[in-house]
């Protein structure tokens, strides 16, 4: 499986690739999150994920790891592809699919190309447990910037059953920034 591709920019598109790894010519289809933010540095690093079909071998390419993960979730719930997965991305931000998930925003998805409403209650159902990585960007969320020993300790938490947003405050009450995962943990369960 190819995970990302290194090397010379050839083609830039809206809604594709072209990147020179070893002479061997890559076509990667993309975003337009992903077309802004690859900038026309003459070496780039995609993060790629590739859909094997019957008919193709495809290459789905991508700035950040988020994209990356909300494509792939994307892909899990029935009735959309990797193409729809693409648009969706093209027309909002990891980021705002994640949060419409997670506030249960229907419109807000159904507005994109192509999702009806049956499909955008779909994806809010089969996806919004799953959206909790996704969020570290949010500018509302406690996990802005790097600091994935509070996002570590919240998903410990959720798994040994604790509701989210109390989860989240029990973090912040004893969060300073330099505590260890562990430390997060077991002060939040003193809390809960």
């Amino acid at each position: 499986m190819i995970t990302h591709l290194n090397g010379r920019l050839i083609e830039k598109n809206p809604t594709n690739l072209i990147v020179e790894c070893g002479g061997v010519g890559y076509f990667v289809k993309i975003s337009l999150n992903t077309f802004s933010a690859i900038g026309s540095a003459e070496s780039v690093k995609v993060l790629t994920q590739q859909i094997i079909r019957e008919d193709a071998h495809l290459l789905f390419g991508f700035a950040t790891s988020e994209e990356r993960d909300v494509f792939n979730l994307l892909l899990s719930v029935s009735g959309i592809g990797p193409n729809t997965a693409i648009l969706m991305l093209s027309s909002m931000t990891p980021n705002e699919i994640a949060n419409a998930i997670q506030t249960e925003d229907v419109r807000s998805i159904q507005a994109i190309k192509g999702i009806g409403a049956k499909t955008a209650q779909r994806v809010i159902i089969d996806l919004k447990d799953k959206m909790l990585k996704v969020e570290w960007n949010d500018a509302t969320n406690i996990f802005v910037g790097n600091n994935t020993n509070r996002f570590d300790a919240l998903t410990a938490l959720i798994s040994l059953g604790f509701d989210k947003k109390s989860a989240e405050k029990a973090i912040e009450k004893i969060a300073t920034g330099d505590e260890t995962v562990e430390e997060l943990i077991k002060g939040a369960l003193k809390i809960l």
